[in-house]
């Protein structure tokens, strides 16, 4: 899918999660939900640091783009060195390591870990990076047109309040996990949810997604799980433009309802 949807699907998983966590007795406050929709909606352009082209190689100037060029060689190295005979040649690293399982635990993990141990300025930053890419996917018309310092400085700021909310006494800082010094522990959950919810919807494409590597299917260990290949789309078609994301904004909606108990 491309990146809109994608940053959709991911506020309107977490929104959905949002739902489900009130109807099981652990509401989220309203912070961590408005906080954790935007975080899931940037994490879910993150799997395409493999390509080059993709709206998260625009979002930080030079860096971002050197970071995709690293990280589409880090994964096509990856693929080589882990595939069987059955899967194909590839000349590149796009929809592998990044769009696996594997990596959303990882960089979910390793940011819940930063969260907890690295204080106010590491928060500060996670906030920054997903907000920065949720303003890219949610509002990727105005972010096409406008200076990409507009972009940061809407990102840095938003997240020094956003951060400045949490931190609030029963605003959420300690949702889910409130023993002392798990603090932010929570973070990392959107961001493992936006990996996976974008290999998902890149698993209802034509090329689909190998997202349980390293489990072997069917002799290849890069097996792109999908649909049926007849009810599967190509990216940027009028199924994800036309059906996809207003589906998408409907069921956020309902989520977000039914999490702050309107329904």
């Amino acid at each position: 899918m491309m990146g809109p949807a994608h940053s959709l699907s991911g506020a309107a998983a977490w929104l959905g999660v949002g739902a489900a966590a009130a109807a099981a007795g652990h509401a989220m406050p309203w912070p961590v939900l408005v906080v954790g929709a935007l975080i899931c909606a940037g994490a879910a352009l993150a799997p395409d640091l493999d390509h080059k082209s993709a709206t998260i190689s625009r979002a930080f100037g030079p860096i971002s783009k050197t970071l995709c060029e690293v990280v589409d060689k880090l994964s096509f190295a990856v693929y080589k060195a882990t595939k069987s005979k059955a899967d194909p040649r590839r000349t590149g690293g796009h929809r592998t390591l990044t769009h696996t399982w594997f990596w959303a635990v990882l960089v979910g993990a390793g940011c819940s870990a930063a969260a907890m141990f690295g204080g106010r300025w590491a928060v500060l930053g996670i906030l920054f990076v997903h907000l920065v890419l949720a303003v890219e996917g949610l509002l990727w018309r105005a972010a096409r047109v406008s200076s990409d310092v507009l972009v940061w400085l809407l990102g840095a700021t938003s997240a020094w309040i956003l951060a400045g909310v949490l931190d609030q006494p029963g605003h959420g800082a300690n949702w889910l996990f409130d023993a002392p010094g798990q603090e932010y522990l929570w973070l990392g959950l959107p961001i493992v949810l936006g990996a996976l919810v974008h290999d998902i919807g890149d698993a209802l494409t034509v090329s689909g997604c190998p997202v349980l590597w390293p489990i072997p299917i069917a002799g290849k260990r890069w097996y792109p799980i999908g649909p049926p290949k007849p009810m599967r789309f190509r990216a940027g078609s009028w199924v994800e433009m036309k059906v996809l994301m207003p589906a998408f904004m409907v069921l956020g909606g309902v989520g977000a309802a039914a999490a702050l108990n309107f329904i």
